[in-house]
């Protein structure tokens, strides 16, 4: 099982390699074309892994499928999978709210956030791999997590649905102000790079450098919430882990298309609540009345077509509104 792991890892390392290495080996602004046929084809890959998967399961490859505590059908893994990827991609909308603003807050050049963002998401990759084999070993030891996991998404979803987005300041994160009393920081951005040196020869960090701790800690955060989401449709460690690194691949891509429009899905934040609320009470109804992933598929998508179906509606009657102002 050991070598599923790290040849699964070295895919996902030889992928941003040829991303970062190859096709973006040079800083520049990424125009919304751009990052669309990049958003397609991280979405693509991700459906032919779930393909694969189906397969692996189906054969027992490196013992999926019959590991104690995890024995399923290739059908029922392939499904997990693809519901997983759904949560999380839905949740790192929000995700790219809190981005727009931190790019924003630092007046960072549009060259250099791709960039930025591929280290971030290379963090969030590490962190979120630790978090996620931390709360399988939770929940194989103590059943009763699940409910915690279930509570929390409760009141997360009651946070999102009073918090407000322009309330991200920041300066007053203890990452920032950690990183300026240890190092001091140049007045203005060093091209793309996160370190520089002082004229006096003193070695600083650069504004840049502020803007990666600020999107870490905040992925942490979002972490917090959308990595129980997933166990509440599957207890696989592998699923969870791949559909979470899935999705969040595709995530500076998608920021690029959407970013300039997100705006526009007024209610998509209101989805995210019901979606979360819903999940919530999956994972404490999971014992006493469990319902079936393909079940959650279909309300999650439902959520999710009723917040942009809704959004879209919205943006015509405002257009319609203003042409008749005219």
């Amino acid at each position: 099982m050991i070598w599923l792991w790290i040849s699964f890892i070295a895919l996902v390392l030889a992928l941003l390699a040829l991303d970062l290495g190859v096709f973006n080996r040079k800083a520049h602004a990424i125009t919304v074309r751009e990052a669309l046929l990049w958003t397609a084809f991280w979405i693509a890959l991700s459906l032919l892994f779930n393909v694969a998967l189906f397969f692996m399961y189906t054969h027992h490859w490196f013992g999926l499928g019959l590991m104690p505590g995890h024995t399923q059908t290739a059908h029922a893994a392939a499904l997990q999978f693809f519901t997983g990827y759904i949560i999380e991609k839905s949740l790192s909308l929000d995700n790219i709210f809190i981005i727009a603003l931190i790019f924003n807050y630092f007046h960072v050049p549009l060259e250099y956030q791709h960039r930025t963002l591929f280290w971030g998401i290379l963090g969030a990759l590490v962190l979120r791999g630790a978090m996620i084999g931390a709360g399988a070993a939770l929940i194989h030891r103590f059943s009763w997590t699940i409910y915690v996991f279930g509570c929390l998404l409760l009141l997360t979803a009651l946070k999102m649905l009073v918090s407000k987005h322009e309330n991200v300041e920041p300066d007053k994160n203890p990452l920032v102000r950690l990183a300026r009393r240890v190092y001091p920081v140049t007045p203005r951005f060093e091209r793309e790079h996160f370190f520089a040196r002082l004229p006096e020869g003193r070695r600083a960090i650069t504004p840049l450098f502020l803007v990666l701790l600020v999107i870490e800690s905040s992925d942490v955060m979002f972490a917090v919430d959308s990595i129980p989401a997933i166990f509440a449709v599957t207890r696989d460690p592998f699923l969870v882990f791949t559909s979470n690194v899935f999705a969040i691949l595709g995530l500076r891509s998608l920021y690029f298309a959407l970013a300039a429009v997100m705006d526009k899905f007024y209610y998509l934040k209101t989805s995210l609540v019901f979606l979360l609320a819903f999940v919530g009470v999956k994972m404490l109804a999971s014992h006493s009345f469990p319902i079936p992933t393909l079940v959650s598929l279909a309300v999650i998508v439902a959520i999710l077509g009723a917040g942009v179906a809704a959004s879209v509606v919205r943006a015509k009657r405002i257009l319609v509104k203003d042409s008749k102002n005219d």
